[in-house]
């Protein structure tokens, strides 16, 4: 299969970025999405809300359901959940892709921040998986749960500058670490990481215009994303890199993913 048409995505944090990207991909093939945030009016500084991705998406040929759903609440899941079945019958497929941010050193890390990401990342991911993994297990096709989160590693290297959002998106790779064994042979669970910054807000923010211009745009991850739930159910338990991926799928040229194919992108923070 080809396609993923007919399929049910649920996916939280899609109302910009990234995961409105895997959203937009997953559309073209005529594929129903949740959008799962938390962004019901437009924000001074970022675009989209859940409006306007449910838009996007039917426009690009899918059908949506905006649901707004902040996802460090266990009854808003469960809701936004029942909401999604109700609407297309079914969860296919899970991307688990909200995430908090702040790159900051031990001393400089509010308490408040440090709940914010670990609520967020770790315990969003988990309760979103847990949550969505009934209807996966009745899933018609192959069903997968995608984190948005890095190959694990103790390197000292990755902790020492940012350890609370180390710590926090790492836990949401050992939920793919430990969820993939549990669920061996009956839902593919894996994580996906760009290899290099990818244009978001989060990057602008850290960035600006600079690292904009030498990032990728959304577009890599959302094709990468697309043949990751072409695989069948052995294909589990991987912590997978964007371009690895496309590679492996015969694409060699990536200079088109590029926000300006004359600036060489950044790496990524996780990826050697």
């Amino acid at each position: 299969m080809s396609s993923l048409a007919g399929r049910t995505l649920f996916i939280s944090g899609a109302s910009r970025g990234i995961g409105l990207a895997i959203a937009l991909r997953a559309a073209r093939d005529g594929a129903n999405v949740a959008i799962a945030a938390k962004t019901t009016d437009p924000h001074p500084k970022l675009e989209g809300t859940i409006y306007s991705a449910a838009a996007a998406i039917e426009a690009a040929g899918g059908k949506a359901l905006a649901l707004m759903c902040d996802i460090r609440e266990e009854h808003q899941v469960q809701e936004a959940v029942e909401k999604t079945v109700a609407r297309f019958g079914a969860i296919d497929i899970c991307v688990n892709n909200a995430s908090a941010i702040s790159l900051t050193g031990t001393l400089e890390t509010p308490m408040k921040r440090y709940d914010l990401m670990h609520h967020v990342n770790t315990r969003g991911t988990f309760l979103v998986s847990k949550t969505c993994l009934p209807h996966l297990l009745n899933s018609k096709f192959t069903p997968h749960i995608l984190n948005l989160s890095p190959p694990l590693s103790m390197k000292a290297k990755w902790f020492e500058n940012h350890v609370a959002y180390t710590m926090a998106k790492f836990g949401m790779s050992m939920c793919v670490l430990g969820m993939a064994a549990e669920f061996q042979g009956k839902v593919a669970i894996n994580a996906l990481w760009p290899r290099t910054t990818i244009a978001t807000a989060a990057v602008n923010m850290l960035g600006g215009d600079d690292l904009m211009r030498a990032s990728r745009k959304p577009d890599i991850m959302a094709d990468a994303a697309h043949a990751i739930f072409l695989e069948g159910k052995d294909f589990t338990g991987n912590f997978l890199i964007d371009d690895e991926v496309l590679r492996a799928n015969g694409v060699t040229d990536f200079k088109g993913y590029q926000v300006d194919p004359n600036v060489e992108p950044t790496p990524d923070f996780f990826v050697d």
